[in-house]
């Protein structure tokens, strides 16, 4: 892997795998091992350390991963991940002095006060509003382009478990008081280091959203029938396949929506 991307061939595109002699010079990390019993290693390389014979192609995660397959899916997502960690934890947050990896790629200890330090992951809520009349509330962030709207989202600040953070990121975003928060799922989301958490909650009084033009540019009631024809005009787009918000979409909608272009 060379900044978030890793090599991969055909189409549908899969993990390149070379043995463990041919791969390219870098930090190693262990996925874990196959159903075939294959052992998965990443290679975290530098730029001018990648031999440009070995991959045939390369590709984001957020490019690739709706054709990947379930053992490419975990082994992107994990090592995607542990990349971004060890990229972001070669020195000390105590003291300074550099890390070396240890425990395979699991754990990083410091050279000077042999403190170890772990993979963090930020836990993070994402939740499908309904109201009274079952519409769903999407909304679009300020720096997205005008059309795309998605499920709220947030982080969960310290000390705050993740059903308290869906009414209070629903209030701040939207406006929205909410209730019957109810968990529903989860979904990696190593961008950087993300655990998201996902929830439909409910609007008791389905007021009309107010939103500050910072976090959120936009935000609205879909009904199905109305989600239907933004979605078939082209007037919102979805959130990518991939996606818990688009399983929670999905979830609320009662089936798979495909958009059009």
């Amino acid at each position: 892997m060379t900044d978030g991307r890793f090599a991969v061939e055909g189409d549908p595109p899969r993990i390149v795998g070379l043995p463990s002699a041919a791969a390219p010079t870098g930090e190693r990390y262990l996925l874990g091992a196959d159903r075939e019993g294959t052992v998965w290693f990443a290679v975290r390389t530098e730029p001018m350390d990648v031999e440009p014979e070995l991959p045939t192609g390369t590709a984001t995660l957020r490019e690739v991963a709706a054709t990947f397959d379930d053992r490419d899916a975990g082994l992107a997502v994990h090592a995607v991940a542990l990349a971004n960690w060890h990229a972001t934890h070669t020195h000390c947050p105590r003291c300074g002095a550099a890390t070396v990896v240890v425990a395979a790629g699991a754990q990083r200890r410091c050279v000077a006060d042999s403190t170890m330090h772990f993979p963090r992951t930020d836990p993070a809520m994402i939740v499908l509003v309904t109201d009274p009349d079952d519409r769903a509330l999407l909304g679009r962030q300020a720096s997205w382009p005008v059309g795309r709207y998605s499920t709220l989202a947030g982080f969960v600040e310290p000390g705050e478990d993740a059903e308290r953070a869906v009414v209070r990121e629903v209030m701040e975003e939207a406006g929205v008081i909410v209730d019957d928060v109810e968990y529903l799922g989860s979904q990696p989301w190593p961008f950087p280091a993300s655990l998201m958490l996902g929830f439909a909650a409910r609007s008791p009084s389905g007021a009309q959203p107010v939103v500050d033009g910072v976090e959120l540019a936009e935000a609205r009631w879909f009904s199905r029938d109305d989600l239907v024809a933004a979605v078939t005009t082209g007037e919102v787009t979805l959130p990518p396949p991939v996606s818990i918000a688009r399983r929670l979409i999905e979830h609320w909608f009662g089936g798979p929506l495909a958009q059009h272009r």
